[in-house]
């Protein structure tokens, strides 16, 4: 009689990681609310990018444009006035085009360009109220902000992520599985980890893959992308790590989500909002127009003035025309162009106060978003666009030196009475828009790192004490 020798039941392996995921993928998608909301995501996403992508083709096709149109408007005015060889009449009807050109990733928050010029003719008068004169926008208009992807990132995407995480633990405990799942020995801390990474990645693919087309098509740099992708991902951790914390505890999902909507309108609009206007209280600005006013005034006030009064304020900048022979007619260029940069002295030092109180309450801005992730995403984010208040102030800047260009090569001609002749044409100074690249915001992705570090550290202890 033969024995039949039975070989010892070997052990069921695990399932595999990416077994897993496809798993709770499957229970995901039978979830309506969750597709629902990560498709209402991607398309809020996908609305975003391509209004801000259109804002941002609109003004480049504005630019070029303004180019062609600059061209035209160059020749006819030297057609009509350079034939008398009178220098100073030539200058006062020619302008040059200065432009801020969109940067790659423009689209994603419009941000000053919004309400703050971006395309200027400069010409050799006073440059205070040509700068200024671009700042008519009405604030009231711009309150309600743009519909852009900073708004979906900073504001939207926490609330699909609440929508999705915040019955993460209590709807398995309501249905009475909780206790199963605890005892389960592929459960343990594993389980909720790869249910909440499951959602917070989709939450992500949903808010960046839209944009990805835009900023490609638009030419931005391997390096912005990085940049982007990295931004969105610390935000979305730090708040998916907030939800996890909050649904750890006990109450029920309703509970949960009253919560989680409380700590978003905190974080997202009630203390950003308490900080600008403290900020706007601590740090008052007034309107540039103000500055504009001055500027014109002063002016206007010179032409009753005594013309060696006006000299003795233009010799304070230009001491090399100082030994030029006096003004003895009623009307002179030389007399008239010192006006106008004497207009310009009268208001350097309340114009230099404007640009640095501006300066600090960006500043002080970026270091509210130490505390604030919110205002820290959106404060880079602009960053990354090139449309905060920095990048405005660096066009200016690059206006004002343009302007003193026009400036420095006209003096000669005014003053030591030269004729214009036609090759002198070569010599006026053109606009060159800036080629570096923005400071990143190294700053503001550190400290979001850190709330984000601090938000998963916190969920990872909660995690584990519902796990066991």
């Amino acid at each position: 009689m033969s024995t039949t020798v039975t070989a010892p039941t070997a052990h069921r392996p695990q399932p595999r990681g990416l077994s897993l995921l496809r798993r709770e993928l499957r229970l995901l998608l039978r979830t309506r609310m969750a597709v629902i909301a990560l498709l209402v995501l991607g398309m809020l996403s996908l609305a975003a990018s391509w209004n801000g992508a259109r804002q941002m083709d609109a003004q480049r096709a504005r630019i070029a444009e303004a180019q062609a149109l600059q061209a035209e408007s160059s020749a006819l005015v030297l057609a009509r006035y350079g034939a008398s060889g009178d220098a100073g009449n030539l200058a006062y009807h020619r302008s040059v085009l200065a432009w801020d050109e969109p940067a790659a990733l423009g689209f994603t928050a419009v941000g000053q360009r919004d309400i703050a010029p971006w395309l200027m003719r400069v010409r050799a008068l006073g440059l205070e109220a040509q700068i200024y004169e671009g700042e008519h926008a009405n604030p009231a208009l711009a309150l309600a902000g743009r519909f852009d992807f900073a708004f979906v990132l900073v504001y939207l995407a926490p609330l699909v992520l609440i929508a999705l995480l915040h019955d993460l633990f209590s709807a398995e405990r309501e249905a009475g599985r909780l206790s199963l799942l605890r005892a389960l020995p592929t459960a343990g801390g594993g389980l909720w980890w790869r249910r909440a990474g499951l959602r917070t990645a989709l939450v992500l693919l949903a808010l960046c893959l839209p944009v990805l087309p835009f900023a490609i098509s638009s030419g931005a740099a391997a390096t912005a992308l990085v940049s982007l992708i990295g931004l969105c991902t610390l935000y979305v951790l730090f708040w998916a790590g907030l939800c996890l914390g909050v649904a750890s505890a006990r109450g029920g999902s309703g509970a949960h989500a009253a919560r989680l909507v409380g700590l978003w309108l905190l974080l997202c609009l009630v203390l950003p909002s308490l900080g600008q206007a403290g900020l706007q209280r601590a740090l008052p600005v007034d309107s540039g127009l103000e500055l504009m006013l001055a500027q014109r005034e002063e002016v206007h006030a010179g032409w009753d003035r005594p013309k060696p009064e006006t000299f003795a304020r233009f010799f304070v900048d230009h001491p090399e025309w100082r030994d030029t022979p006096p003004v003895e007619t009623r009307f002179h260029w030389k007399w008239y162009y010192a006006l106008q940069h004497a207009g310009d002295l009268a208001v350097r030092e309340a114009s230099a106060d404007y640009r640095r109180r501006l300066s600090q309450r960006e500043r002080s801005t970026h270091q509210l978003g130490w505390l604030l992730p919110a205002v820290a995403t959106q404060a880079a984010l602009h960053r990354l666009a090139e449309s905060d208040l920095e990048a405005h102030l660096q066009f200016l800047d690059r206006v004002r030196d343009l302007h003193r260009a026009l400036r420095l090569q006209l003096y000669p001609y005014v003053f030591e009475e030269r004729p214009w002749t036609p090759a002198d044409d070569a010599g006026v100074p053109v606009y060159a828009d800036s080629d570096s690249a923005p400071a990143s915001p190294w700053l503001l992705f550190a400290m979001l790192a850190v709330w984000a570090g601090l938000a998963l550290l916190a969920a990872r202890h909660a995690v584990l004490r519902v796990a066991h």
